[in-house]
Formats: C-alpha cells, sequence, structure tokens
C-alpha cells in the first residue's frame, strides 16, 4: 500500500512574506515558469557559480522546478525559509535569500543569499539580509543566524558587516572549491545574535 507523505505546514516558513527597506521577500512557486527561470538563471550566472557550489547544480527546468519544490518541501517541515526577493514597488525579482538549516532546540540557522547581475549595486543584499534577519528573529525566534562565505569573497563580506554580521573566524576547508566536489576552500564565519542592535539600512533603492 503507498503511502503518501503529510507535511505540517509551519506558518511562519510557509505563509508570510516580509515587508520593508522598499523589498518584498515573497516564496518561490515551482509551479511558476517565471519563478523556474529566474531561479535557474542566478544558479547559472558565472559570478554565482564562482562563489558557490551547490550540492547539485541545475541546468535546465525541470531541475530547477525540482529544486524549488524541494525547498518548499523544507518549509513545509520547518527546516528552511527560500525567498524570492521582489522589489516592493514593482514586483521585479532581484534575487534569492533563504534561512536554511533552522534548529528550533538550538535556535539557530544559517543564511544565504544571491542577486541578479541587473540588480546589483543598489544595495539589495544588504537590505533583504536585514529583512530576512529581522524576520527569522521576530517571527522564528532564533537567537543566533549564521552567514558564511568564501575566503576572497570581499563584496559578500562587506554585506554581511554592513547587516550586523559580526566576524567570528575562519573555517578551515569548509565548503567546495568552485565547481568541485573533490576540493575544498576556506570560509569567513560571520554571526549575528538577537540581542545584536540592528544597524541602519546604508546603500541605494
Amino acid at each position: 500500500m503507498a503511502h503518501t507523505r503529510m507535511y505540517t505546514l509551519d506558518p511562519a516558513l510557509s505563509r508570510t512574506e516580509p515587508l520593508g527597506h522598499g523589498l518584498r521577500l515573497r516564496a518561490w512557486d515551482a509551479g511558476s515558469d517565471a519563478d523556474a527561470q529566474t531561479w535557474l538563471r542566478g544558479h547559472l550566472d558565472p559570478d554565482f557559480q564562482r562563489w558557490n557550489t551547490p550540492l547539485k547544480l541545475w541546468t535546465d527546468l525541470a531541475g530547477a522546478r525540482e529544486s524549488l519544490r524541494a525547498r518548499a518541501r523544507d518549509a513545509a517541515d520547518g527546516r528552511s525559509a527560500s525567498f524570492r526577493i521582489t522589489d516592493d514597488g514593482s514586483g521585479t525579482t532581484l534575487g534569492g535569500i533563504g534561512v536554511h538549516e533552522i534548529s528550533r532546540q538550538m535556535k539557530v540557522a544559517r543564511v544565504g543569499y544571491w542577486v541578479l547581475p541587473e540588480a546589483r549595486g543598489r544595495g539589495v543584499a544588504t537590505r533583504a539580509l536585514l529583512l530576512a534577519s529581522r524576520w527569522a528573529f521576530a517571527e522564528i525566534g532564533l537567537h543566533r543566524l549564521e552567514l558564511g562565505h568564501a575566503v576572497g569573497h570581499d563584496a559578500s563580506c562587506r554585506i554581511a558587516e554592513r547587516s550586523g554580521y559580526v566576524a567570528e573566524g575562519t573555517l578551515r576547508e569548509a565548503m567546495f572549491e568552485a565547481g568541485r566536489h573533490d576540493a575544498f576552500r576556506d570560509v569567513h564565519l560571520h554571526a549575528r545574535l538577537t540581542t545584536d542592535e540592528e544597524p541602519p539600512v546604508v546603500g541605494r533603492r
């Protein structure tokens, strides 16, 4: 007898649309061609691939949809939340941001983000990170958010610092080298606590 897996929706992860700083964070829709195309374009971007090596890099729309469906399942199970960063005025998609590896017991999670090429240089990542962090602390009740980026990714380092994520050290060989699963590189670890003061927004809108 076949069993259908049932998911208990977590309202904070499945329905909330954080709003502020000229942005709205919306859930990705695996059934939307536009969302799947944007997800794929973001992950095939050379700058994304230079600094990120997913366990599986999708190269077509079918794969992008499956990746988005997996994230929806994770949100339903309360493990993570993945958002489409949009301009609150026009609704244009600017990139993606996620709160991942959520541990309710330890009240900790990891954050990650990417911005489409045409949206860079406008403070989008900083504003989205501030917004997602505020949401994670207030709505999920987390105490600590961690952010890791490859050593040498100076732009991501500046985004972390502007968003109140304190540099805590270097993790040796903690992520894959670009495009490889058999070699590793060092990671800068940043973190922010719910007790840390939220910095002001800096950057163009």
